[in-house]
């Protein structure tokens, strides 16, 4: 490791709410079956400005300092015992979640849902916001010299479209609503599109997201500000021409909720990716009573490959999205200008001296 390097491990630390910090850290030792990670993008997500502006998010509460961030990509520094496949300098994307992997959960293949799961910039779980970060080599995957390490951060949101359209069954030639024109929102819709779908309509309240979406291969766009849900779902089926066949619910709102319930076909699928309020008013028995399956999402699981094919081989293009660039020193510049609308993400670069 770089002797300078090795004596700045500058980091976000989360104090609590609207108290950020940069402060030097202790660099982790690559353990056994671990990498030590030299931290290069970090992507800001929602979550995070959340946990900075709340203090929590639902029952997981900022009790204790904790460094943020979680949509990473870096290079291998140095590779712990036991760990093959990976030399220092390769070029990594970061799974942010750690499962026990001997749960139930874990052994039936849905590790995302493990009790045990440790996960970035998740209370306790310090985040990657940091210079050097250790991680197990199995959730870490080499990048192809044709994604940038940008891509590598975006792969973590990604993955969360690809698991949406897995969730929701997405296959060739079908009708597909999505509601929210946010990053995940965008991501999904675009997965859907390289999936096959034949026509997708994506719903939002600002016009600017929405003409981002038609420069994303969106077919239909549509804003719903001011509208009900009734009056939603004519402009929808105006768009697509017949009742869509999944619908993917990137908000978290109650009326738009209602929305995909009400627009999706008999016996179709809405998928509920947004979250909003722990409790809402839903017309249950407008899905009970067409059997419209109302499917929810955690994240994601074994989707890090397929958002990285995708990427690799072109079939998604992330390079539309909206995107602004900061030191990691200029933390809390980023965290600003990431709660405005004139950009999808806001990149920090961790180890960038110039």
């Amino acid at each position: 490791m770089n002797t300078q390097m090795a004596q700045d491990n500058l980091s976000a630390v989360l104090y609590g709410k609207d108290d950020l910090r940069m402060e030097q850290r202790e660099i982790p030792v690559a353990k056994k079956g671990e990498l030590l990670i030299r931290v290069h993008t970090v992507a800001i997500c929602g979550s995070d400005v959340h946990y900075l502006r709340h203090g929590a998010i639902g029952s997981f509460i900022v009790n204790a300092p904790m460094v943020v961030g979680h949509e990473t990509s870096g290079t291998v520094e140095v590779v712990g015992e036991g760990v093959e496949g990976f030399a220092p300098g390769d070029r990594v994307a970061m799974e942010p979640g750690i499962p026990c992997r001997v749960c139930f959960q874990c052994k039936t293949g849905s590790y995302n849902l493990c009790p045990e799961m440790r996960f970035f910039a998740t209370p306790p779980v310090h985040g990657t916001l940091t210079r050097f970060v250790a991680h197990p080599a199995d959730f870490c995957f080499k990048l192809p010299t044709s994604v940038s390490y940008e891509e590598g951060a975006l792969l973590e949101p990604l993955s969360v479209g690809v698991y949406t359209c897995k969730r929701a069954g997405i296959t060739v030639g079908q009708r597909v609503f999505v509601l929210g024109a946010g990053p995940i929102g965008l991501l999904s819709a675009m997965v859907a599109i390289s999936y096959g779908a034949s026509s997708v309509v994506i719903t939002d309240i600002d016009d600017g997201r929405l003409a981002l979406a038609k420069e994303c291969g969106v077919h239909h766009a549509v804003n719903v500000r001011g509208l009900s849900p009734a009056e939603a779902r004519e402009k929808v089926l105006a768009a697509l021409g017949q009742e869509p066949d999944a619908s993917m619910e990137c908000t978290g709102v109650g009326s738009s909720i209602e929305t995909a319930i009400t627009t999706t076909r008999s016996g179709g699928v809405v998928v509920l990716v947004g979250m909003a309020s722990a409790r809402c008013d839903l017309p249950i028995l407008a899905a009970a009573c067409r059997e419209v399956d109302l499917r929810g999402i955690f994240r994601y699981r074994n989707c890090y490959p397929t958002a990285l094919e995708l990427v690799a081989t072109k079939r998604i293009d992330l390079s539309k999205l909206t995107s602004a660039h900061y030191k990691l020193e200029q933390t809390q510049e980023a965290f600003e200008r990431s709660q405005k609308a004139d950009v999808v993400k806001v990149f920090i670069r961790c180890n960038d001296t110039r």
